[in-house]
């Protein structure tokens, strides 16, 4: 493996093609990039860019908001992910919901939100649905539970969403992708290859320091070559097919809906909404919550990281008014966000 690894790491400095930008749709890539020194090995015409890989850096404030109205005018019990409490509503966050007396349950994956509204029956519960293709089939494993056990004081507030719709929303933003190795384990690799015929270009990379090379050294021997393409770097994992179990159990709970992504607007097709028994299982039609009408913090310029317009670094309140004890915006929140990982490691650039 260390021969290989030297192999990769020699063909990756050899670079002299065009310039090239790659995102790292994936926060954890940044944070694993970052964390190798694999940014050090770069040419200097490799710039990384970060995207929108973060599901918690996606969700977009007025989510936020209504899981606060939840929280504090209906007493419901909210279930949650850590990182999601202290990203900034319009007003507030969930942390400062909770000091005014919400009840905020920390929990580390949907089935135990589920198992808490089992044992709290005079509770009404709901469990902060906020992730991409990877996590949704918990949620979905939670509703199934609940099902089974006739719980009817338990739901979900679904901030589910999917990958490639905001491929294709940001064509144009990178030349080549470096696809999440854990999404496409669940989704295949068959959407990526059609976007190829879209001119989007990608590679599947893992979160091993041999994974992350070889993607890198694919993706510069692919790219001067000047033709859309698509690998699979990822192949002890990921497969074509994908998981057809999940898939199934995802088809049966939900359906595809328009979603709003922080900093790329609304994008059809690309949200995940619960279509199995609705009016019990969704909290916005259960609990007729009303429509916010949220506003992100003007000098916040996680919208434009998500894009890949901006660096972390360019935000003027990026490690100033903005640190990760007292976030400005969702990016710093995360231990996916880009902004988190350009804090933690300096903001260490490849300039």
């Amino acid at each position: 493996m260390k021969k290989n690894m030297e192999e990769l790491k020699n063909r990756i400095m050899a670079y002299e093609g065009p310039p090239v930008r790659i995102m790292e749709v994936c926060g954890t890539h940044t944070h694993e990039i970052f964390r190798l020194g694999i940014r050090k090995l770069l040419p200097k015409q490799v710039e990384l860019i970060s995207g929108p890989g973060c599901p918690v850096c996606v969700t977009p404030a007025d989510y936020i908001d209504e899981a606060i109205w939840l929280a504090l005018e209906k007493k419901i019990t909210i279930c949650t992910f850590g990182d999601l409490v202290r990203v900034p509503g319009t007003e507030k966050s969930l942390s400062d919901a909770r000091a005014e007396g919400a009840k905020i349950q920390i929990v580390y994956s949907p089935t135990d939100a589920a198992d808490y509204a089992k044992k709290h029956q005079d509770e009404e519960v709901v469990f902060l649905s906020v992730g991409f293709e990877t996590t949704t089939p918990a949620a979905c494993i939670s509703l199934k539970m609940a099902e089974k056990e006739g719980l009817k004081n338990y739901s979900l507030l679904t901030a589910n969403k999917t990958m490639p719709q905001a491929y294709e929303a940001l064509k144009g933003s990178a030349d080549v992708f470096l696809y999440p190795g854990h999404v496409n384990a669940i989704t295949g690799t068959a959407l990526c290859e059609e976007l190829v015929e879209k001119g989007i270009s990608g590679v599947v990379a893992g979160f091993e320091a041999e994974d992350l090379l070889e993607a890198f050294a694919v993706i510069l021997d692919r790219y001067p070559k000047g033709e859309p393409f698509f690998v699979n770097a990822y192949k002890r994992v990921v497969t074509k097919e994908g998981s057809v179990p999940a898939a199934k159990l995802v088809a049966q709970w939900m359906e595809a809906c328009d979603s709003e992504w922080r900093g790329l607007g609304v994008i059809k097709g690309s949200g995940l909404r619960i279509c199995h028994h609705p009016s019990m299982f969704d909290a916005r039609i259960k609990y007729q919550i009303p429509k916010p009408e949220a506003k992100s913090n003007p000098v916040c310029r996680c919208g434009e990281v998500l894009q890949g317009k901006c660096r972390p670094t360019d935000c003027p309140v990026f490690g100033t008014a903005c640190t990760p004890l007292h976030p400005v915006g969702a990016c710093m929140v995360s231990g996916e966000g880009a902004c988190s990982a350009y804090y933690q490691y300096g903001g260490e650039i490849n300039d």
